[in-house]
């Protein structure tokens, strides 16, 4: 008996888990579908409550005329050893009620919360445990009385509403009916079993309960119903003798209630071989026997699921994250490895395991080139502005045989352009970074709880791609620098072998007269002829197409070098140095996280622990 009661009671608290889950009864979560419990179905005034407090041993639901029972009162008895009786409210978890007066009121008072004082009903369940060395471990669900008309007062609907709430509990297959009918009405004309027959056609999971016994007419009696012959059960009949009005009035105790009814059947000359299988509590043994059957035969499903939900709690503390440690050393280690697992994702999208990087690529295929075509190569070797360029470079005194101070003039001009595409693919691959360092954050799920941590590390990120920006730009512009600091003297060489390769048809076209040498002086009187001027602007033409053709493949190398491996390489480098010297209390506010995540987190945790200990309390008392 005591390996049944211990079972019961872990039943009780798997239940008490199961409305702190939200998996209430009424609901159709999972684990109520399979958790035993007794729901107690009878029509108004059938004498549900007094059937209610006499398993109970205490007076404690509100009385009145009419629906009373308006919301379900999920109702958990838990036997205890010390002779203290207190009750708990799940909506008021802090308040311990030693008054069942006061539990009355709780009750009226938390049903017009929902309901307003009105006689509508609602399906949101009151639940209550009581703590009593004088009950068995028992889950009751009192629900409201069945009615066949609506009063004043109430929807036209109410007839349905409460018979599809009461279904809504009796048609699953873990829950015991008890069905309470009056001894003085025609047990044909029940609510009670009515609706049991329905959504119970072969009576397994139907128990019998017969109130007012006392009250049926003289020369009547209610023997072939309680043994089964005018409406038959699997499950026994059980009949009841409540308090009467006048002991309600008069405030008999509970217990004196019991003993008198107790004395009513042992003395009766209807009832007395019945006796024995009578009363409240007789009532009470059964449902907790017949509880502890069920249970037993369940237990492998009771098992199997409550590790399910285990897992399922595991898993989601792993998706939303661990508690966090408040250690200084585990902090430190915490936000390193938080930091690692952002780098993992940055690398993921440079290396191409994730989108992004490929637009780097894009800035060296597409853009650099079009912005190097783009370039007014055109405008500034016109004849006009080598004319201008050359004589300037002349001064005083005009060349004699090549105008070199020109040609380099002209050149370091032209090369100069350059300074803007390759500073252009540096901020271009720069802003492409950025935002892989945002995306990158974004799509880092350790990181979703750290809202401070993500901008730390999105400073700290930026703050070292700046540093590349500039060190990277440092290095395009030293190679356009590098461009006119020597020039290739090989180039203009070959362009004395072959003077002829650089010109158009056109220009070949109107200088009829033998080429001149290139190096040639095109003095004509006191100024330069048109030829001459546009062999000079056809010469640094094709030298800067050999320049461009370099720094379109000199620039990438120096850009990804400068800028993306280093990024691959020690992005958050400062950052880690930076952790490191930190106090505890600058290391905590880093894992700063959302108060309702860190809520839930809570209740998550303690969810799993009513759970794991309910496993293994069940499983050590059936294997006792």
């Amino acid at each position: 008996m005591a390996t049944m009661t211990s079972l019961i009671g872990l039943i009780n608290k798997i239940q008490r888990a199961c409305t702190l889950l939200g998996d209430h009864g009424g609901q159709g979560m999972s684990l109520w579908e399979i958790l035993p419990s007794v729901a107690v179905v009878g029509g108004q005034s059938s004498g549900k409550s007094s059937v209610l407090e006499s398993v109970v041993g205490r007076d404690f639901l509100p009385r009145g005329s009419g629906i009373v029972t308006r919301r379900p009162l999920v109702l958990q008895l838990h036997k205890t050893e010390s002779g203290t009786e207190y009750a708990e409210f799940l909506h008021a978890p802090k308040k311990r009620f030693t008054d069942f007066v006061a539990v009355r009121k709780e009750i009226a008072d938390e049903t017009d919360r929902i309901t307003g004082k009105t006689k509508q009903i609602s399906n949101i369940p009151i639940h209550l445990s009581i703590y009593s060395p004088n009950v068995v471990n028992l889950t009751l669900i009192d629900l409201p009385g069945l009615t066949k008309v609506a009063v004043e007062g109430q929807s036209e609907t109410i007839v349905e509403d409460i018979e599809n709430m009461v279904r809504t509990y009796v048609e699953k297959p873990n829950c015991i009916i008890l069905a309470i009918s009056p001894a003085n009405q025609d047990i044909a004309t029940s609510d009670a079993i009515k609706l049991a027959r329905d959504v119970d056609p072969s009576g397994e999971r139907t128990f019998g309960v017969l109130t007012k016994l006392d009250l049926m007419d003289k020369g009547t009696n209610a023997v072939d119903v309680l043994e089964g012959r005018a409406y038959r059960l699997q499950q026994p009949w059980v009949g009841i003798v409540n308090r009467s009005q006048a002991d309600i009035n008069k405030n008999v105790d509970m217990i004196l209630a019991r003993r008198k009814e107790r004395e009513y059947f042992e003395t009766s000359p209807d009832y007395g071989h019945l006796a024995s299988r009578m009363g409240s509590e007789y009532l009470a043994k059964l449902l907790s026997e017949h509880l502890e059957l069920v249970i037993r035969q369940r237990i492998p499903s009771i098992i199997a699921l409550i590790n399910k939900t285990i897992d399922e709690l595991n898993a989601e503390l792993d998706r939303i994250g661990r508690p966090i440690a408040t250690d200084g050393g585990a902090q430190l280690y915490m936000i390193l490895e938080l930091c690692r697992a952002f780098d993992r994702v940055f690398k993921e999208h440079l290396d191409g395991g994730r989108p992004g990087g490929d637009r780097i690529f894009g800035v060296f295929d597409n853009q650099l080139p079009a912005a190097l075509k783009k370039l007014p190569f055109d405008r500034y070797l016109s004849l006009k502005n080598v004319q201008k360029v050359v004589t300037e470079a002349d001064g005083y005194q005009p060349h004699l045989i090549a105008p070199e101070q020109g040609y380099r003039r002209l050149i370091d001009g032209a090369i100069s352009y350059f300074k803007g595409p390759a500073e252009a693919s540096v901020d271009a691959v720069h802003y492409v970074l950025k935002e892989l360092v945002r995306k990158s954050i974004a799509e880092t799920q350790e990181l979703k709880r750290f809202p401070s941590l993500q901008t730390d590390i999105a400073t700290a990120a930026n703050e070292s791609l700046e540093k590349f920006r500039d060190e990277s730009r440092k290095t395009v512009l030293r190679l356009v620098e590098m461009e006119s600091s020597y020039l290739t003297a090989d180039f203009f060489r070959k362009l004395n072998a072959e003077p002829e390769k650089n010109l158009n048809p056109s220009d070949k076209k109107k200088n009829a007269e033998p080429a001149k040498n290139p190096n040639q002086s095109g003095h004509t009187g006191d100024r330069l002829n048109e030829s001459y001027l546009r062999r000079i602007g056809s010469n640094v033409n094709a030298y800067i197409a050999m320049v461009c053709d370099t720094l379109r493949n000199t620039i990438p190398k120096a850009v990804v070098y400068c800028q993306v491996k280093e990024a691959r390489r020690s992005l958050l480098t400062n950052f880690y140095a930076q952790v490191g010297s930190r106090e505890k209390e600058r290391l905590s506010a880093m894992l700063d996280e959302d108060p309702q995540l860190m809520e839930r987190r809570i209740q998550i945790a303690k969810r799993l622990e009513l759970y794991i200990s309910s496993r293994d309390d069940i499983d050590a008392v059936c294997w006792k």
